[in-house]
Formats: structure tokens, C-alpha cells, sequence
């Protein structure tokens, strides 16, 4: 399957160290050659990176490891096709607006019956993969729920822990969704966090031999929480979440978390 990454931070921060381990599953140390992207947020605007090839092989995702791009939120993701061709139309992140904002999703599984049990309003997808169509389902729940943002973020989070609990019920449904302001994550399999807050300390990376020593490059006010589908580093202590929990994340702190119905009555 397909792996993610993302970030959310309280000052613009970059992730070529985060994503100098992940790119190299796409093809060296994981299977995942099908495709890669990235999205991120800046300011009020928004920029998306997509190659269809290999991420180790892609002279585009060469360019993201020199090109330090600082950002609060970004989502990334490797593909390892099963539904809908190699192609630029499939490769994640997929993106659409709503209320004036640029909404950014990447997911990692595969949904049976998608077409008969997520009908679409709204939005459309442009390719062929079961994660586009979840996707424009979702966002038209959204928007059908919400013509307006809401006041109340509690209600958001559970419109979307609700919409994931039956995507989940169709196969695998690791989500990473982002409107520019929060980063929700859903877990289905497989999906890890971790913050880095004062006192920073080293991180070693798993994928490749490269340390990097983040108190030398942060200030004690900076916090940083990234996600992936497996831990990147092997030096610190990840969280992994559960089948079923949503974690809502906003300048780099956990605003809010949810777990499943049927885990919490297990």
C-alpha cells in the first residue's frame, strides 16, 4: 500500500530531513514506485508538487531536498498503485477548494463498493483511483453539512470522524485532510505522530544515514509534530495510533482526538 507523511507546526518549518527518509521508500527501501507528491501550505496560499515516477528517481523530488520550502502544514504521500493507472491524475495529494480554502488530502488503503456506497454531489473526481472518489465524497459531505464554516470545530471533527468510520468500513482508510489551519489524521492500519518541542534533541533516520541535530536549527518556542504511516527516525519515541482515532492537529499541538465507537466498546 500507499504511505503518508505530513507536518504541523507553529512557525513556518521545513521537512527535507523528514522527507529525505520517506522519498527513498518510494523505491529503495519500500516498494512504493508508483508515484509521489506534496502539498503545502504558506501564508494564505498553497503549493503542490506531483511526479508520477518513483520518488527515489524523480529529479522533482531532488529539487524538494534542496529547496527548503518553510511551511506550517504540508502532506505528502508515496504510491504504490491498486486502484486506477500510473498516472499524474492519480497521484496524490488531491486538492479542491471549499468556503475560500484550499483542502488537501492524501489517502493510504483500498475501498471496495466505493462507487455504490459513496455517492458524489458536488465534486468529482478527475482520475480513476478509489482515494480521489473518497475524497470528493467527503468534502461534499462538508459542503452539505456546512454551506458555511462552522462556528463550533467540535462539530467539523465529528462530521469527519463520522465520514471516516464508514470509509473505514469499506477497507483500509489512513487519512491525512487539511484545510490550511488544522491537520486532521485518521488511523485505519497504520499511522504514527510524534512532537518535537524545547529541549530538542538529535534524530537519526531509518531510511538512510543522515542525523540531524534539531536544537542547533530551532528556537525553545518552536513545536513540530510530523506524521507517517511508520515511524521515520529510530531514536525517538513515536506514538502509533489506533484503528479508529482521529487527531486534529493545529500549529503543531493535538487540539483534539477521537477514537472509534466500536474499539471504545470492545
Amino acid at each position: 500500500m500507499c504511505e503518508l507523511l505530513g507536518m504541523s507546526a507553529n512557525v513556518p518549518t521545513d521537512m527535507t530531513f523528514s522527507m529525505a527518509g520517506f522519498f527513498r521508500r518510494g523505491g529503495a527501501t519500500g516498494p512504493h514506485r508508483d508515484g509521489w507528491g506534496v502539498a503545502f501550505y504558506e501564508d494564505q496560499g498553497y503549493r503542490e508538487f506531483k511526479d508520477p515516477q518513483p520518488s527515489i528517481q524523480s529529479p522533482l523530488a531532488r529539487l524538494m531536498l534542496e529547496y527548503p520550502i518553510k511551511s506550517h502544514i504540508v502532506i505528502s504521500h508515496i504510491r504504490q498503485a491498486n486502484v486506477g493507472g500510473v498516472n499524474l491524475s492519480n497521484t496524490h495529494p488531491f486538492s479542491r477548494e471549499l468556503w475560500g480554502r484550499h483542502w488537501c488530502y492524501a489517502h493510504n488503503g483500498q475501498l471496495a463498493n466505493f462507487r455504490e456506497q459513496l455517492p458524489l454531489s458536488f465534486y468529482l473526481p478527475v482520475g480513476s483511483t478509489d482515494s480521489e472518489w473518497a475524497f470528493c465524497w467527503l468534502l461534499g459531505e462538508i459542503r452539505r453539512q456546512f454551506p458555511q464554516p462552522p462556528e463550533n470545530p467540535v462539530a467539523m471533527q465529528e462530521l469527519i470522524h463520522q465520514s471516516c468510520e464508514k470509509l473505514r468500513s469499506l477497507g483500509v482508510f489512513n487519512l491525512l485532510f487539511s484545510d490550511g489551519q488544522y491537520l486532521y489524521a485518521y488511523c485505519s492500519t497504520k499511522l504514527a505522530h510524534i512532537t518535537r518541542r524545547a529541549p530538542f534533541g538529535p534524530a537519526l533516520l531509518k531510511d538512510t544515514e543522515l542525523e540531524i541535530d534539531f536544537a542547533a536549527c530551532t528556537t525553545p518556542k518552536d513545536v513540530v509534530s510530523v506524521l507517517a504511516t511508520e515511524p521515520l527516525t529510530s531514536n525517538e519515541t513515536w506514538h502509533i495510533m489506533q484503528p479508529g482515532e482521529l487527531v486534529v492537529f493545529e500549529e503543531g499541538e493535538v487540539v483534539a482526538e477521537r477514537t472509534s465507537h466500536a474499539a471504545a466498546s470492545n
